[in-house]
């Protein structure tokens, strides 16, 4: 299948400003890309591209006093197939595991093992195999939490979750993640696109998604602890420890935010003159 991606997002600034972005469809799906206009920045402004120690791809953009409007639209394609499921994946020791895992064992920012790691062990330390116990996570962060955008908050941590029982999907995750590391199960944060591709459409506008992958017999499986199904049609834009390691737009000045869309939707009979619309 094919899926058209891509966002607008408009901000106002009283004086210059400098952003780090994580907006681009990670490096290893880029060779499924078909179509992709330009990275476009309205006004005057200078972008420099780099990749951050997570080997995401994220620019620095200087941009003057004013609304500035950032965007891009493309076609991808995908293989149509939900999230891979290997219910028979196992645990990887410690001792065991890549050097390059080991920072998704640890604490972060909105991921408090060291206080979740009583709860985690009492709640899902019996359960038996590695897919089972980050399944047992999913389906406890799934039907605890309540799902609700009114409900955001940016400083919300993974143990705030647990005690206020909402939150949207950055907050379910941070929630699932820090069980996972509790358990000595490296799992890392993850966010991108996720459209409504064989599920009922959602009246909400839409919007950027966050699930995790959690490392399981070798390799990383994706997670999704909000929907709590394999879905179709992800689109990875970054990964890290937790949200902090990969917003989305950051500015060091203070900024007002005028207008935020993102497109992320299937196109049935796909060619080239769709894709350039």
């Amino acid at each position: 299948m094919h899926i058209r991606y891509g966002y607008t997002i408009e901000i106002e600034t009283a004086q210059p400003t400098t952003l780090l972005t994580a907006l681009d469809v990670e490096a290893a799906r880029r060779r499924d890309i078909v179509f992709e206009h330009p990275f476009l920045v309205s006004g005057p402004a200078r972008v420099d591209g780099f990749t951050d120690p997570y080997g995401n791809r994220c620019r620095r953009i200087a941009i003057g006093a004013g609304v500035t409007q950032l965007s891009c639209h493309g076609v991808i394609a995908d293989s149509g197939q939900p999230d891979v499921s290997a219910p028979d994946a196992p645990l990887v020791p410690v001792a065991a595991l890549p050097t390059d895992t080991l920072p998704f064992l640890l604490a972060s920012r909105y991921c408090e093992t060291d206080l979740l790691a009583p709860f985690a062990w009492w709640k899902f330390g019996g359960i038996e195999g590695g897919w089972a116990k980050v399944q047992a996570i999913c389906d406890f962060v799934h039907d605890r939490v309540t799902f609700g955008y009114e409900t955001a908050r940016a400083t919300r941590t993974a143990m705030e979750t647990f005690e206020e029982c909402v939150g949207v999907c950055r907050d379910f995750t941070h929630l699932a993640v820090t069980l996972c590391r509790c358990l000595n199960i490296p799992a890392r944060y993850c966010n991108g696109y996720l459209g409504d591709i064989g599920v009922p459409p959602d009246p909400a506008p839409m919007d950027f998604n966050a699930w995790f992958e959690a490392y399981l017999g070798g390799r990383w499986y994706t997670f999704d602890a909000r929907h709590n199904v394999p879905r179709i049609g992800r689109i990875l834009v970054a990964r890290g420890r937790d949200a902090m390691d990969i917003p989305m737009l950051q500015s060091f000045g203070p900024h007002i935010l005028r207008r935020f869309e993102v497109t992320t939707e299937e196109v049935p009979d796909f060619n080239y003159a769709v894709a350039a619309e």
